[in-house]
């Protein structure tokens, strides 16, 4: 799956700015993207440029849901798909109903992720958007990935990572390739994993993405932390990507670094420091209402004061409350890592979730999701008319 990068891979932009924002990088701050945002959002609506109301919009969802405000950023994009509506304008409902279907996502309403997702892919391809319906089947991708069925997306990823290498965009070919990598992780395959972490970490930097740079490292710390033990350079790793991570006030990605940090001690028997670090991500995760992050933070501080000497029936009770959880939520993979740390810490059998009878062997995707993946046609941006993926 790895390969060359394209030559033409190009600095990376952010098209989710657009309008009076359309000049702002990819590496700008957040409260600086939402200040100017909101200051254009208004000059918009005083001149009564609908189509100018849903760019701004859009930025400040988008600004919103990255610094964890989430009720704003649900207020902005349903005004911003309003406005775009307002206007017909296709392409820009489009992007509402990304911003939409990216902040379900993160909410954990994984139904209406696929919902909105799905529509906006449609809605791009109305509009002959093909960035917009390419981040929309990327979002359904990815959708599908954090649930755990990667039969279900695997080839989704593939093909578009196919699209990111041949029009040198440098953005999607890191997300494409990090999608790829965290599958082969989570199955055991860490040389795939790790080479395809550090191909989008170089891709990353080369395209000058400071984001995506910063996940890159926090995949190679992980690999190189499970695979090779390796505490120290994984901590390294972990320090370089906060420090973007910070500069950029990216706070759900800090929010999952300093899980992962939780899960480097946690790995070296360092039990009282991964608690510190694990309680420290979910007072983050908790405060931005992100409920996967939430729960795996929890998973983590389970099982650090459980090594640290904490009764194992109340250790099997939080366990069975979170297997509860990530059920409700639809997280497969991660709800499979609570029966794990049940094995591992031998606290016995976790008491059957009520309604039980699905079992593991259920299916992973609600219909939804499966209908929504199944649509997924990645040809739209293969037209040598379509505008090409900046």
């Amino acid at each position: 799956m790895a390969g060359q990068v394209s030559e033409r891979t190009a600095r990376a932009s952010a098209p989710e700015y657009q309008g009076a924002l359309g000049s702002m990088s990819v590496n700008a701050s957040l409260p600086d993207v939402l200040a100017r945002g909101r200051e254009a959002l208004g000059a918009a609506e005083r001149s009564g440029d609908l189509r100018e109301v849903a760019r701004c919009a859009l930025a400040v969802a988008e600004a919103c849901r990255r610094l964890g405000r989430n009720a704003e950023a649900d207020g902005a994009w349903k005004a911003g798909y309003r406005a775009a509506r307002a206007a017909g304008d296709e392409g820009a409902m489009a992007w509402a109903l990304w911003s939409g279907g990216t902040l379900a996502r993160q909410r954990g309403a994984l139904r209406l992720a696929y919902r909105l997702l799905r529509l906006a892919a449609e809605s791009g391809e109305r509009g002959g958007d093909v960035v917009v319906r390419g981040y929309s089947l990327a979002g359904l991708a990815e959708t599908g990935r954090i649930q755990g069925d990667y039969e279900a997306v695997g080839r989704l990823h593939e093909q578009l990572l196919t699209e990111a290498r041949r029009r040198g965009e440098a953005r999607h070919t890191v997300w494409a390739l990090e999608g790829i990598a965290q599958m082969h992780r989570n199955t055991g395959r860490h040389d795939e994993a790790l080479a395809l972490f550090e191909e989008a970490a170089e891709t990353a930097s080369r395209a000058e993405d400071k984001r995506g740079w910063a996940w890159a490292l926090r995949g190679i710390a992980d690999v190189v932390s499970v695979r090779d033990g390796d505490v120290e350079r994984a901590l390294t790793l972990l320090t370089r990507a906060e420090e973007a991570c910070r500069e950029m006030r990216l706070s759900s990605a800090l929010a999952y670094n300093h899980k992962m940090r939780g899960n480097v001690l946690y790995r070296a028997g360092r039990y009282e420091e991964a608690r510190e670090l694990y309680a420290t991500a979910l007072e983050e995760f908790r405060a931005m209402d992100e409920p996967r992050g939430t729960a795996l933070s929890r998973l983590g501080l389970v099982k650090s004061e459980a090594r640290l000497g904490r009764e194992a029936a109340h250790t099997a009770a939080e366990l069975a409350e979170l297997r509860s959880t990530l059920d409700r939520i639809g997280l497969r993979h991660a709800r499979d890592m609570v029966d794990k740390a049940a094995a591992e810490l031998e606290v016995g059998s976790l008491p059957a979730p009520a309604g039980a009878g699905r079992g593991t062997a259920g299916p992973v995707l609600p219909t939804v999701g499966a209908e929504a993946l199944r649509a997924a046609d990645v040809d739209g941006l293969r037209s040598e008319d379509a505008e090409v993926l900046r």
